[in-house]
């Protein structure tokens, strides 16, 4: 594949730049790879956006290349940051006094994760520092590809909101360990114990930043329409802003736009259509962040060792997200039965994992090589495996208003439009 971009830098010499060029087909082949998926499977169409991605990521796709640097490195952040602004924003902090129990579990499932990664991958012989890296990130679920598995087959309920919540708070809790843990790492490899102070820095400086990015858009809301163009392109800016920030502040950008979108929904507490506000543009952001991620992940150096820890690391984050789920279930308003398909939807990997990753490989490059060489596998396999099995999932709770059956297209019915 190379050698046939080589040629064709010379033949074609756009103005933009060929990786333009390059990214523009390959987002137009991943959109209608997912709309083909989702109209003859029935599966979400991230898996589309995800399966382009991985087979440009494994010929040799130069657009994208680990780690992620400059303007690819801020794309993820930004795209991550509007995925984590809406989840934050469907989360009304008032329901957690009515339902405590959802809190207690999603503390379960987050710590039981976080240990049994760490103890299966210590069995295998990784390092403590890897391990116990690699666990913080296996407790993020992908709020990224929950929301989007759920829009597709039009699912509600009980179970779809509880996943969509556990997955938020449990990327809540990653992501302030994981960027306490990785500011800490050019100090020498100190546990995990003693990055109580960072993880306070972290978490108050991404606070303050996501309350003045609450408090400007409140402001902003007031005075402009909520379904105007002009108000989307104010939020879209606005959370592009307090990512860059944030980050040079020393917090966590993903994690300010999460707070700030749960700070948001308290000032204004009436319901948002967030697609609608948001627009085309957070859609090919959205989409743009899918393939990236995939491109990035399936250059990783694959190999029977790495195989058997990514599978171990899988099978033992499955079993942890469900048994955790299952622990905090009592009283918590959903049946067992309903806790099992919770701890199923929570299977996904994706953008927030590879943004975690992408820290540990900044803040040191020779641990993070190491935990890079078992995160991206693991990150590509759940990207696309979890997103199939979140939709099974929601179907087999019962909560799709769309059946699971290929729209087949009939020359009396004429063509069929995506909606």
């Amino acid at each position: 594949m190379n050698e046939i971009l080589a040629i064709w830098a010379e033949w074609i010499k756009p103005s933009a730049g060929l990786p333009t060029v390059q990214w523009s087909i390959l987002l137009a082949l991943a959109a209608a790879a997912g709309h083909l998926i989702n109209r003859y499977t029935g599966l979400p169409k991230v898996v589309g956006y995800s399966a382009v991605g991985t087979f440009a990521g494994l010929a040799g796709f130069s657009g994208a290349v680990w780690p992620l640097q400059g303007t690819g490195l801020f794309l993820l952040e930004l795209g991550v940051a509007v995925v984590l602004f809406e989840a934050g924003g469907r989360i009304p902090l008032r329901w957690f006094r009515h339902n405590p129990m959802v809190l207690v579990q999603s503390l379960a499932e987050s710590t039981l994760t976080f240990f049994l990664v760490q103890w299966v991958l210590g069995l295998m012989g990784v390092r403590e520092v890897v391990a116990e890296s690699i666990a913080l990130i296996a407790m993020a679920a992908s709020p990224a590809v929950l929301p989007r598995g759920a829009i597709d087959p039009r699912a509600a309920g009980p179970v779809t909101e509880r996943s969509l919540v556990l997955s938020t708070l449990s990327t809540l809790y990653a992501l302030t360990l994981c960027s306490a843990r990785a500011g800490m790492m050019p100090r020498g490899e100190a546990g995990l114990s003693n990055t109580l102070f960072p993880v306070l820095v972290v978490l108050g400086l991404s606070v303050v930043v996501g309350a003045v990015l609450a408090l400007v858009l409140r402001a902003a809301l007031r005075v402009m329409s909520p379904t105007s163009e002009n108000t989307a392109i104010v939020l879209l800016t606005m959370i592009a802003a307090g990512a860059a920030v944030a980050a040079n502040f020393g917090g966590s950008a993903p994690l300010a736009a999460l707070l700030g979108g749960m700070l948001l929904k308290q000032l204004n507490p009436r319901p948002w259509s967030w697609p609608r506000q948001m627009g085309t543009a957070s859609s090919m952001l959205t989409m743009l962040m899918f393939v990236l991620v995939s491109v990035v992940a399936a250059q990783a150096d694959w190999s029977r060792p790495v195989a058997g820890l990514v599978l171990a690391l899988v099978v033992a984050r499955m079993l942890a997200k469900i048994a955790g789920v299952a622990l905090g279930n009592a009283s918590s308003g959903t049946s067992w039965k309903q806790a099992l398909w919770v701890g199923c939807a929570m299977s996904p990997m994706s953008s927030v994992a590879l943004l975690l990753v992408s820290q540990y490989v900044a803040a040191s490059s020779l641990i993070g090589r190491q935990i890079s060489s078992i995160a991206l596998p693991a990150i590509l396999l759940m990207e696309l495996l979890g997103a199939v099995l979140a939709t099974v999932a929601l179907y087999r709770a019962g909560e799709c208003s769309k059946p699971w059956a290929p729209i087949v297209r009939s020359p009396a019915t004429g063509p069929v439009h995506e909606s």
